[in-house]
This record gives structure tokens, C-alpha cells and sequence, in this order.
């Protein structure tokens, strides 16, 4: 989201310094690896239009960039279907293109998946590259003037009323608007009179299960639980995934990790989740091999009501709260935060900060 909004800053003429605490392409936070889904899950309009401002700056960063960064691969979702019913409606006054398909009709297109439940299949939809995406990002940012520099941890954040001096080990930097997308450090990193919603921080544990058919076909899924039945109890959370070229099938809970602080993390994964998930994977996915994965260590860093916080607060324009859902609004949520150092405030769902 810094990255983004630095873009957005940059290229409207304005000077951008961005401080990042690790090295380049690390993989300690939230935002790394190869792949996300980009979905149109959502049956609030406020997303859904957020989307729709995603789409178009993703393409405008693409043909910016002369690099493909959405492959538009397609979504499917199964499993409960009241929401899925309800989602159709708002993609129909967003002009997003989905249908329902019988299980079996599914099957055939998706070798890969399993269903036993009708599948909304949503067209405008698929996967983000998303290591790619950063980088892309960051260079056209530095392209139109904003610096980077890495390995510079922000030691101390002094916020007056019309300016914000920001302390590192080497420096200082006095601006009259400072960008805060700090992930899971939001909450160590600003003050604590700083009205933030509560940010609960914790490591989630999805894998890369190595591909069983060579010859499947692979949209973006999700699968919800159907509420009542004894044979989803093991569900944890909805389950997502992808795949991921080069590394197999990406499969994961949502928000079900424990809750830690992102300074004392182990990198281990839980043993029954895991256990859980393979499961999924061996009833679900035949496509993907159950015994044959890599564990990956991600944070999320999310909100009660799971909404993200994008507002001012004095000279900070705080940033965060994605709570696992937000890479696919990136190039949207910079413009928001670019937006806002501008004047214009974020929707109203987004402006959470106590006042």
C-alpha cells in the first residue's frame, strides 16, 4: 500500500521518501510472494466500487509498466449458497460478469476442484501477481521521483499539529504529511493517543501443495461451509486459493491464525491447522497432492468489523487495517491515501479512527 501510494504521490509532483525496516523482497510481513486473488466477493457496493477503481489502475499500472500483472484466470465459489445468491445481485449493478454452473459442469471445466454444490463463476476475476506488482510499483514510483530506501526502520514518529518529524537511526524527516502503511507494526509504530480501531495481529499458515494433474485447468476459489453439515465441522474459516506458477497450488484458512506480536514470530505453523487444511486438500482439491507442500508464514492485521481504516489523523494519513482481503485494491488503496493527502477523505465505511 506504500508502495502504491508512493506511485500515486510521485507521479502527481509531489516529494516522497518511503521508509521500509527490511530489505528489499522480504518476506516478514503481509505483502510477499507470488500470488494473490483478485475476487469480486463482495456484496458491499462501497468494495465494489472500490474494485472497480482497482481494475482500471491495475490496467493503467500495466500499461504503464509494459508488464502483465493480472491474469484474469476466473473465480469460482461453492460450498454455502445464500451468499453466493446474494453476491449475484450486486454484480449485476456493477456490471460484473458471473454465472451459476451444476456441479458437474464445474467438474469438467475445473479438473483440479471438487463440488458438490452449484458454482458462481465470476469472469472479471483471477490471480495478481503480486511479488511482481511490488516491484513494478516501486519502480515506477522512483521513475516519477520518490526514493526508496530499505533497511531504515522508523525508531520514533513526533506528530505535532500541522507537521510530523519521522526518526531513523541516521536521519530525520519533517513533513506536513506523512503516509503510515506499516501492517502489523501500525499499532508499535504511532503514538499511543493515535484513535486506531483495535488491529489484532496474527500469523496465518497457508501452503503451495504440489500439483497431482499435470492437465488441469486452474481458476481462483473460494468455499464457504455449509452451515449444519457434519462434513464441513472442520472447517476453520472460508477456505481461498490459486495456484501459483512454479509452486503449485496456494490454499489457505482465513484469519484463523494465532495472535502475536510481529516481532516475536517462530515462522512455525500451527499442527492441527495444518492437519485441517491437508485435509481440505485431500477431499477438494484432487488435483493437488495433501503430502506434498510447503508451509508459508504470513500476517494479517485486522479490524473488528474487518473494514479497512484509510483516513487523516493531524498530519498522518494512516493506512491499514487490510485484514487478508486487501492486495487486490493496491493500486486503488494508494490512490485513496494519495487522495486524502490532497483533501479528499476515503469513503465513509473506511474513516474508522476514534474521534
Amino acid at each position: 500500500m506504500g508502495s502504491a501510494a508512493a506511485w500515486q504521490l510521485a507521479r502527481a509532483g509531489k516529494s516522497v521518501v518511503v521508509l521500509e525496516q527490511f530489505e528489499i523482497g522480504h518476506h516478514v510481513g503481509a505483502s510477499h510472494g507470488e500470488t494473490r486473488n483478485i475476487s469480486a466477493a463482495y456484496p458491499s457496493d462501497v468494495y465494489q466500487d472500490l474494485l472497480t477503481e482497482a481494475r482500471a489502475q491495475w490496467k493503467e499500472l500495466e500499461d504503464e509498466s509494459g508488464e502483465q500483472l493480472i491474469d484474469w484466470v476466473g473465480l469460482v465459489q461453492h460450498g454455502w449458497q445464500d451468499p453466493l445468491h446474494e453476491l449475484v445481485e450486486t454484480h449485476k449493478r456493477h456490471g460484473i460478469r458471473s454465472e451459476f454452473l451444476d456441479p458437474a459442469e464445474a467438474h469438467a471445466r475445473w479438473g483440479g476442484l471438487r463440488f458438490e454444490t452449484p458454482v458462481l463463476f465470476t469472469h472479471d476475476a483471477g490471480r495478481v501477481r503480486a511479488a511482481q506488482s511490488l516491484r513494478v510499483l516501486r519502480e515506477r514510483a522512483e521513475a516519477a521521483g520518490a526514493t526508496f530506501l530499505y533497511n531504515t526502520p522508523v525508531r520514533n514518529l513526533e506528530v505535532g499539529t500541522d507537521e510530523a518529524t519521522v526518526h531513523t537511526d541516521t536521519d530525520s524527516y519533517i513533513a506536513a504529511d506523512v503516509v503510515v502503511t506499516a501492517g502489523a507494526w501500525t499499532s508499535k509504530l504511532l503514538p499511543a493517543a493515535a484513535p486506531l480501531p483495535r488491529l489484532r495481529v496474527t500469523q496465518e499458515q497457508p501452503a503451495h501443495f504440489a500439483i497431482a494433474d499435470d492437465m488441469a485447468i486452474w481458476p481462483s476459489f473460494m468455499h464457504n461451509a455449509v452451515p449444519g453439515d457434519p462434513a464441513d465441522e472442520y472447517f476453520r474459516s472460508p477456505i481461498y486459493g490459486m495456484l501459483t506458477p512454479g509452486e503449485g497450488i496456494k490454499a489457505g484458512w482465513h484469519g484463523t491464525g494465532i495472535e502475536l506480536d510481529p516481532d516475536e514470530r517462530t515462522f512455525e505453523y500451527e499442527e492441527q491447522q495444518m492437519l485441517d487444511l491437508r485435509r481440505y486438500v485431500r477431499e477438494w482439491i484432487p488435483g493437488a497432492n495433501p503430502d506434498d507442500f510447503t508451509a508459508i508464514s504470513c500476517t494479517y492485521t485486522t479490524t473488528p468489523n474487518e473494514d479497512f481504516v484509510l483516513e487523516r489523523w493531524g498530519p498522518l494519513v494512516i493506512g491499514a487495517g487490510f485484514s487478508g482481503h486487501g492486495f487486490k485494491f493496491t493500486p486503488a488503496v494508494g490512490k485513496a491515501l494519495a487522495d486524502i493527502v490532497d483533501g479528499k477523505p476515503a469513503p465513509k465505511l473506511f474513516r474508522q479512527l476514534a474521534r
